[in-house]
């Protein structure tokens, strides 16, 4: 309803079933398919239907719950264990509009509200209230941020399992406006808990002339809003989030610069990668991001033989595409500056030949002609290829 009402694409129907019975669902023939929630599939379109059902706290965490169902749960106490009141409207069969709680109000006046106190009892939902916000641009009810605050210095989302708040990170990512996000969880003081490295960010200054937001957390949301316009995929958006996470490990003494910030960067994000079992082609690209993202910004400047390293380190011969999800991602960093979005970034067609002229190079045609000679083979490869690049340099640099 909620989507529908929003004039949004509805990508899904949620079902609810009103006095009946897991017992009746099958006699009718739906599948059960829920452990946890009487959950079940039409035998036709095999679409969801759950019933309805109240659900009572019994331990810490998103999984302590029992859950009751019984042709007595009315809708109007199914809706209740909803999170917010933009998601406890419904429809029924006739066609009028169910919204015991005000959720179509709260759509007008774009508000995240809470539908009950029980919004405490599962800390997901200080994840999903936070994508909420940047999905649709809408505050968050004083009221509820207040409760979120709550959950976050009680401990309670202290007990969501890694999965779950990579499951809600990543989908937050993907959102028009993913640092909304962010501004949510460090509004609630949920930051801290779940993202500690990104929050470490905020209050840490840079370099004015390259930074005119100074500060590094607000960079890192210029970054990743940059990334959400541009469309890139998860793998780009992670890496512009997490690429400047060393520079909350500087000397005091030395800030606002970030000389070798790359390398603790590295350290920060494999940190964070182990902790939310963030998957491999997020964390490698990220991984790489981190540690090469200054090289990529000094590209104009660097010899051939370390614009051969970094083509190298980026396995641009066998993972090309890699390469150019890395470039997309300093790319991020580059315009994710206060002012300066709209800027060249010339760093990117210097790389990009360059790697199309060192995987030009015929290694096999060089290894036909040297026998087997394994060492000597690499040396020519070697050879052939920073060739290529000291050549395509000189004529890209003499524009």
């Amino acid at each position: 309803m909620r989507d529908e009402l929003l004039g949004r694409p509805v990508k899904d129907h949620d079902y609810v079933v009103v006095g009946s019975s897991p017992e009746e669902m099958e006699r009718l023939g739906y599948r059960p398919v829920g452990r946890e929630f009487p959950v079940f599939l039409h035998p036709q379109t095999h679409e969801e239907y759950a019933l309805a059902r109240t659900e009572r706290k019994t331990s810490r965490g998103y999984k302590g719950f029992a859950v009751q169902a019984s042709p007595e749960v009315t809708l109007e106490q199914d809706l209740t264990r909803r999170d917010l009141t933009i998601n406890a409207i419904a429809r029924d069969d006739a066609g009028n509009i169910i919204d015991p709680y005000r959720g179509v109000a709260d759509l007008r006046a774009g508000i995240l509200r809470h539908v009950s106190a029980a919004f405490v009892e599962d800390p997901v939902r200080v994840l999903r209230v936070a994508r909420f916000a940047a999905r649709f641009g809408f505050e968050i009810a004083p009221e509820t941020l207040e409760l979120m605050r709550e959950m976050a210095r009680n401990g309670e989302i202290d007990h969501l399992v890694p999965e779950r708040v990579w499951q809600e990170l990543s989908q937050g990512l993907m959102e028009e406006q993913p640092s909304r996000m962010l501004l949510a969880l460090r509004a609630c003081e949920a930051l801290a808990r779940v993202l500690p490295e990104i929050d470490a960010l905020f209050g840490v200054p840079q370099p004015a002339q390259h930074h005119p937001e100074v500060d590094t957390g607000l960079h890192i949301l210029l970054v990743i809003d940059y990334a959400a316009a541009q469309r890139y995929p998860l793998t780009v958006r992670f890496a512009a989030l997490t690429h400047d996470l060393g520079k909350a490990l500087t000397p005091p003494q030395y800030l606002p610069k970030h000389h070798g910030h790359e390398h603790s960067s590295v350290q920060l994000v494999e940190q964070l990668c182990e902790r939310l079992r963030v998957p491999g082609e997020c964390r490698d690209l990220a991984l790489l991001t981190a540690r090469y993202h200054g090289d990529v910004h000094r590209a104009q400047e660097l010899r051939p033989s370390t614009v051969l390293n970094l083509l190298s380190a980026a396995d641009v011969y066998r993972r090309p595409e890699r390469f150019e999800e890395l470039l997309a991602a300093c790319s991020c960093d580059y315009h994710g500056r206060k002012g300066l979005e709209a800027r060249p970034y010339p760093q990117a067609e210097l790389l990009r030949e360059s790697a199309l002229a060192a995987r030009q190079i015929d290694a096999g045609d060089i290894a036909r002609n040297m026998g087997n000679e394994p060492n000597r083979i690499a040396a020519a490869v070697q050879t052939a290829r920073l060739d290529a690049v000291t050549r395509t340099l000189a004529r890209l640099r003499q524009r």
